[in-house]
């Protein structure tokens, strides 16, 4: 079996990941795994743009107040106020990466509002903010000879001593991969593992998420011990454009910054009943009022009016959006845009501090796949791509001056400049031991897969959708557990393929949702219950232990 050895492992290909692979490679040799192209991700998806303080009439208090509030006031003070504050570097290594935001003739940063900010405070590159930074992230990373890139590589489990037989203290050591193409499974053997993989939006039926986001790295680390954390706060974008050819695209919570309304069929306004900021409110609110108005008056969709802002104004500011709706025969300057709310993002996932750590030695976890305590119980509209700027960095800082190598340093060129080889510390890794099939046989019937998949994915939105009840948490747990038994057969009776791993993990996050949803007696944020539908005065956290089986 082929063993790739590295000084860091970095598995995913958004911002988080990129961007951590950058600042590494000032440091060392990085590998970059990723199931699909670098692209395919959720960050080349984002449209309304990244937040930073920038205005000299906002500031870090205010920015963190506002996350706060939209969190419910689950988030973490110290962590948030951290995140913010170090926002403005985080755009710097953008910019350095050659990133280009807009601005207003005068020359200053032309920032935006969304939904939940008290301030403009958001930086963005038209309506395709995302796909730049991707870009640009991507051009710099094909540049860097410390980082050794390779696409359609799935991770089938990570490595730990303790599964191997190695005396001592539990830790990764790397991960079992699989070469999509070719099919062979080999081992990336690493000192710094690196997750990096986004949420887990494919666990709905409905979603704005890319086909990878299947929660891959969050199964990973809770197969490996790690704890996980508020997994019940899966948050759905109120704004996805309805329309049967419109698959995943996003009517960006920027729109509503700029003066746009949400409507009911006769175009009358309803957001004021349920929330006095109106189209404003944070998206947990605006989401549960659309649900709320599509149930009460039996409608498939409700409507979002911006005609006033005129033609020429949302060709220049909305371009792609604007071209997406003429698509599909919907003229934004005189036509009202059907949407639905859609999952988006997964605020829980591995218990990780601001600088990476997890509860599993020689284990990262940066961007969508880590709780750490910013988003709280909902996240304020672009927090993630500057959670990912700044934890990448921050992760990055704690691993590159001290890292824990294999011997294997070599001289690189990250975004903060030519690093230098520095004395490795005492870490000595273990022999891998070959991946064994044992009596595993092809896949003869790939339509069980699919099956199941289906079925997950439509039970976890009736049941564990926008408002969820006992009863409703209850049938989901109980056909979840069937089906985890099911898939752990298939699994080891049949070679691996993509498609089985993806299935595995997504089940995984399945039953993590809902198990952090049965322990959670209250409603908050992105978790409404009907059974429990006032808010507790204590805010608590809700960690589940990783698998030790």
């Amino acid at each position: 079996m082929k063993i790739v050895d590295c000084d860091y492992f970095v598995v995913g290909s958004g911002m988080a990941g990129l961007m951590s692979a950058l600042h590494l490679a000032a440091y060392g040799k990085v590998v970059v795994a990723t199931k699909g192209r670098l692209a395919d991700c959720n960050t080349n998806f984002a449209q309304g743009g990244i937040c930073c303080v920038m205005d000299p009439n906002d500031t870090f208090d205010k920015h963190a107040r506002d996350t706060m509030i939209a969190g419910a006031w689950l988030g973490n003070s110290k962590v948030v106020h951290e995140i913010c504050e170090h926002a403005p570097e985080g755009i710097q290594d953008l910019i350095d990466c050659g990133v280009r935001f807009a601005k207003k003739k005068g020359g200053e940063w032309d920032l935006t509002r969304e939904g939940g900010h008290s301030a403009r405070r958001i930086f963005h590159a038209g309506d395709i903010t995302g796909e730049k930074c991707e870009a640009a992230m991507i051009r710099r990373v094909r540049r860097t000879k410390a980082i050794d890139v390779r696409e359609e590589t799935i991770v089938i489990d990570l490595i730990m001593t303790k599964r191997i037989g190695v005396k001592g203290e539990n830790r990764c050591v790397g991960a079992y991969v699989l070469d999509k193409k070719s099919g062979e499974i080999y081992a990336v053997r690493s000192p710094n593992t690196i997750l990096a993989t986004g949420g887990c939006g494919k666990v709905y039926l409905y979603t704005c998420n890319p086909d990878t986001a299947t929660g891959d790295g969050i199964a990973l680390a809770w197969r490996a011990g790690a704890k996980i954390e508020n997994m019940e706060f899966i948050q759905f974008h109120p704004t996805c454009l309805y329309h049967p050819q419109a698959k995943r695209f996003l009517i960006s919570e920027a729109v509503r910054g700029e003066g746009a309304v949400l409507v009911n069929k006769h175009g009358k306004e309803f957001m004021k009943k349920y929330d006095p900021r109106g189209s404003l409110a944070p998206r947990d609110i605006v989401a549960r009022s659309i649900d709320s108005e599509m149930k009460r008056t039996g409608d498939d969709c409700m409507f979002l009016d911006i005609r006033k802002k005129g033609r020429t104004y949302l060709m220049t500011r909305f371009p792609n959006i604007y071209q997406k709706c003429m698509e599909f025969g919907i003229d934004m300057a005189k036509d009202l845009i059907p949407i639905v709310p859609a999952a988006h993002y997964t605020c829980g996932g591995i218990q990780a501090t601001v600088d990476g750590v997890t509860s599993i030695k020689g284990l990262s976890a940066v961007g969508e796949c880590a709780c750490t305590g910013l988003h709280g119980a909902n996240r304020l509209a672009s927090n993630s791509l500057m959670e990912a700027l700044v934890c990448a960095r921050l992760t990055a800082a704690r691993l590159g001056p001290h890292p824990e190598t294999s011997g294997q340093l070599v001289e690189g060129r990250g975004i903060v400049g030519r690093g230098k080889k520095l004395p490795t510390a005492n870490c000595q890794l273990p022999t891998i031991p070959e991946w064994k099939i044992g009596s595993a046989v092809p896949p003869d019937e790939a339509v069980l897969v699919a099956h199941m998949w289906d079925e997950i994915r439509r039970l976890m939105w009736d049941y564990v959708g926008i408002v969820r009840t006992n009863k409703r948490l209850a049938r989901a747990a109980h056909r979840l557990k069937t089906l985890r038994r099911e898939i752990r057969d298939y699994y080891f009776r049949y070679l691996v393929t993509p498609d089985t791993l993806e299935l595995r993990n997504l089940a995984v996050c399945a039953e993590l949702i809902v198990k952090s949803a049965q322990k959670r007696h209250e409603s908050r944020g992105l978790h409404y219950t009907l059974d429990y539908p006032r808010m507790s005065k204590k805010p608590k956290q809700t960690v589940l232990p990783g698998f030790h089986g």
